[in-house]
């Protein structure tokens, strides 16, 4: 009778709405983050800030986020999955509204803080259960999912491009996008999963480190990510530095490595269905590898542009696919899932400043000789996210069954 209840409430119909109301979740928590970027020049004067010190304030969301994430799965446990998601995604929401109102460092720091708190833990709670939806449907969709968080962060930078362009004051323009976005969140969180673990069932503790599993996977995780964030933040630096390509095929690097991510990812499930996690992940590792080493050896700008689209096509998926192994790696999948955000959201903090350092100490081309190792790391660690296929799990590990007393499973 544990898990009877579960299966018979949620019919595939509505497995299959919750699927639809997730993927909107997932484009409202994309589109705070979208809307955030674009106006971080504004914060840096408002704030009156130096570009050092701007540095320092763009840590905290990552610091918040590590330290409130482990809390993410308790959460879920005494509220259940559907209201704990509804209050963490309207906080993060809400959250948006307060850097703009920071007069200086301290007050930005702390507001950076709570925005990367609520950002952490709204995204443990969603993809817990977007690997639970997974689960049942027994199909991927954590890759599309992570493409729909990309179509949400391009409309909400595309919208807060216009605000700067008209000259929108932030606090203007991030208060009636945060209201917006609470709305859109609140309607979207009406349909995911209720799912509530046993009244008896012991809670997850408060802070806890990750288990083993988690930490295997996330260096996978971790991988990609150092790729990802070394690419966006310097693929236009090298093309200009390294290879003295005009502004504006500077600027299409990036263009290009975002947009082979997002068609990556939204089109990535099927492929998944088809080849399994394992094979989908080293295949993206060899063509990430190929891409870093293009960008190494390239003489020419247009070819370096080449390479670091492969990049993002090879690492697209990979971070979807660890948090779906993190969710069926044990008996406690949000428990999992924030361990693994932990250390990519750690791996995406260090890689733009460690990419510099070393560039400092070296060149971009020695820099990127390491991107391209780790691009490589993913085709020998891609066994470890094999709990994340379901050509190994099988629909077995899709029923109620799967999330017996997990706080993201029913």
């Amino acid at each position: 009778m544990k898990d009877d209840s579960t299966v018979t409430v949620h019919s595939k119909e509505q497995v299959r709405r919750a699927r639809v109301a997730v993927a909107a979740v997932f484009a409202v928590h994309g589109a705070v983050t979208g809307s955030f970027a674009t106006r971080v020049p504004w914060l840096q004067d408002h704030a009156g800030v130096s570009a050092g010190q701007l540095g320092l304030a763009l840590a905290f969301p990552a610091i918040g986020a590590s330290v409130a994430m482990p809390l993410a799965g308790r959460i879920s446990h005494r509220f259940g999955a559907r209201d704990a998601l509804r209050g963490l995604l309207a906080l993060w929401t809400l959250a948006l509204a307060l850097p703009a109102l920071a007069p200086n460092l301290p007050v930005l720091c702390a507001a950076l803080f709570v925005y990367g708190a609520t950002a952490g833990m709204s995204d443990v709670a969603m993809n817990a259960l977007g690997v639970e939806v997974e689960n049942r449907l027994d199909k991927s969709i954590m890759s599309g999912l992570h493409g729909m968080w990309s179509v949400g962060t391009l409309a909400g930078s595309a919208a807060g491009t216009v605000a700067a362009h008209v000259g929108t004051d932030a606090r203007l323009h991030h208060a009636l996008a945060a209201l917006l976005l609470t709305v859109l969140g609140l309607l979207a969180c009406r349909g995911v999963l209720d799912l509530r673990v046993e009244p008896d069932a012991e809670p997850p503790p408060r802070f806890t480190l990750p288990p083993k599993s988690a930490l295997i996977i996330g260096a996978v995780g971790f991988c990609a990510v150092f790729a990802e964030g070394a690419s966006l933040d310097w693929s236009a630096v090298y093309l200009r530095d390294v290879l003295g390509s005009s502004a504006g095929l500077a600027a299409a690097s990036t263009t290009a490595f975002a947009l082979t991510m997002a068609v990556a990812r939204i089109a990535g499930d099927r492929i998944v269905d088809r080849f399994g996690a394992v094979r989908t992940v080293r295949t993206g590792g060899l063509l990430a590898t190929a891409g870093g080493l293009l960008v190494v050896v390239s003489p020419t700008p247009a070819a370096a542009l080449c390479g670091f689209g492969l990049l993002g096509l090879g690492v697209a998926v990979v971070v979807p696919l660890a948090f779906a192994a993190a969710g069926r790696s044990g008996p406690n999948p949000s428990q999992a899932i924030a361990g693994v955000a932990t250390i990519t959201y750690t791996s995406g903090l260090i890689a733009p400043s460690a990419i510099g350092s070393l560039a400092e100490a070296t060149s971009l081309v020695v820099s990127f000789g390491v991107v391209t190792a780790l691009a490589f790391g993913l085709v020998l660690g891609a066994g470890v996210l094999r709990s994340g296929d379901r050509t190994v799990t099988g629909s077995a590990a899709g029923g109620a069954t799967a999330s017996k007393g997990s706080p993201a499973g029913g």
